[in-house]
């Protein structure tokens, strides 16, 4: 081959190299460009308006698992713009749809923010979009679960203490019938009868009284109370019950406190505290209660000298239907449900309850109130009332010293 042959040869080669690398680089680009404009077009504003809205967490997955766009709530589970998306369960919930199509739901547990503390139960739902974008959504239903499971033993546990007084009812009824001709026998079955139905009364009363506050968040007959007439009226409803305990009630701290609330719910809160602290107290010692007003709260404790509670059972003891003395409650009639009620009242008021106690020493229950102002006209109301009985007693000494009234 002559020279100039080889020289269009290799101008032929050239050219052909390149055009060849032109091509490829102009397909690159537009290759890069349309992958680019994949990522951002495929995501309308629309999709993206939403996921600011929604408060569960939610994304938009591209299908290499690159999180695209999320919902603020998405933080939550350590999902973030530009980050893959790490969790296995959810990556194979993304790979199902793009796969068949449609959407999946699905319940799995995953943790939050990359954490292996801290499960959560989710609802986790796919959907495709387009052919290269997968939207997810997870929904927290941990605490559904959480209120469903104690439903489901407020339920189990409810039967289950209905039937002790129910079964003793019923077997006493038959005791009766084969003791009818013995009238001292019918006496003694008649009795435990009547103490079976007061304890079947007080179980029911207080499964409805619960029932009440955990159905609503609001106070249906909320107005301005008084501290002093509901501890009053709470010590008032138990004297008999301390009497036969040999067990003495006092009352001491601040007066005149108001509260915003539900009179007859707080009575009973104060009052299962105090009938409480009876129960567990020894003959001879005695339960107070306190008041303390601050600025913006009041705190009412009741102390007692009793046999205290472990710190085990310290844990628990606002659940429903536990008891910290299994037997004794048995005996006394107790139901499980007192604590959890005064639990309820207290944070249908906006305030909490607190326990300190110690074995062989006692225990002390606190709740804590907002306090409020007195309502207009009670202080004058008070002072008319120290007047008229400044002037009865100075009459009543008259009448003792023999004077005209």
């Amino acid at each position: 081959m002559t020279l100039p042959q080889t020289a269009l040869l290799a101008l032929a080669v050239g050219l052909v190299i390149g055009v060849g690398l032109s091509l490829l680089l102009v397909w690159a680009y537009r290759a890069r460009a349309r992958i680019a404009d994949e990522t951002s077009l495929v995501v309308p504003d629309g999709v993206t308006a939403v996921l600011r809205s929604m408060d569960d967490a939610a994304c938009v997955v591209d299908a290499s698992g690159l999180v695209l766009a999320v919902s603020k709530a998405a933080a939550r589970f350590g999902i973030r713009v530009g980050a893959p998306l790490e969790n296995p369960e959810l990556r194979q919930l993304l790979r199902s749809v793009r796969s068949e199509g449609g959407s999946h739901t699905e319940s799995m547990r995953i943790t939050r923010g990359g954490l292996s503390l801290d499960p959560r139960l989710v609802s986790a739902r796919a959907s495709a979009i387009s052919p290269r974008m997968s939207l997810l959504i997870i929904r927290d239903v941990t605490e559904q679960e959480r209120l469903d499971q104690m439903r489901r033993d407020f339920v189990a546990n409810t039967s289950h203490e209905l039937k002790t007084p129910v079964g003793a009812v019923t077997l006493l009824a038959e005791a009766i019938e084969s003791a009818a001709d013995d009238p001292a026998q019918v006496r003694h079955f008649a009795t435990r009868i009547s103490a079976e139905a007061t304890r079947l009364g007080q179980l029911t009363g207080r499964i409805m009284s619960l029932s009440r506050l955990q159905a609503d968040d609001t106070l249906t007959d909320a107005r301005h109370v008084s501290i002093d007439e509901v501890i009053a009226s709470s010590i008032e409803a138990h004297v008999v019950q301390a009497d036969s305990a040999g067990v003495e009630l006092a009352r001491g701290g601040d007066r005149g406190v108001w509260v915003h609330g539900d009179p007859q719910i707080l009575i009973e809160a104060f009052g299962n505290l105090i009938a409480n602290a009876i129960v567990y107290s020894p003959r001879g010692s005695r339960v107070g209660v306190g008041v303390k007003a601050d600025a913006g709260v009041v705190e009412v404790a009741v102390s007692d000298q009793g046999i205290g509670i472990s710190e085990g059972d310290r844990e628990r003891i606002f659940e429903r239907f536990y008891r910290a003395d299994e037997a004794r409650s048995r005996r006394t009639g107790g139901t499980g449900l007192g604590l959890s009620i005064v639990k309820h009242a207290t944070q249908r008021h906006g305030g909490e309850v607190t326990l300190w106690s110690r074995p062989g020493r006692g225990s002390t229950f606190t709740i804590r109130l907002p306090r409020i102002d007195a309502p207009e006209g009670i202080e004058d109301d008070k002072k008319s009332k120290k007047k008229r009985e400044r002037k009865a007693a100075k009459a009543a000494a008259r009448v003792r010293n023999g004077e005209n009234a």
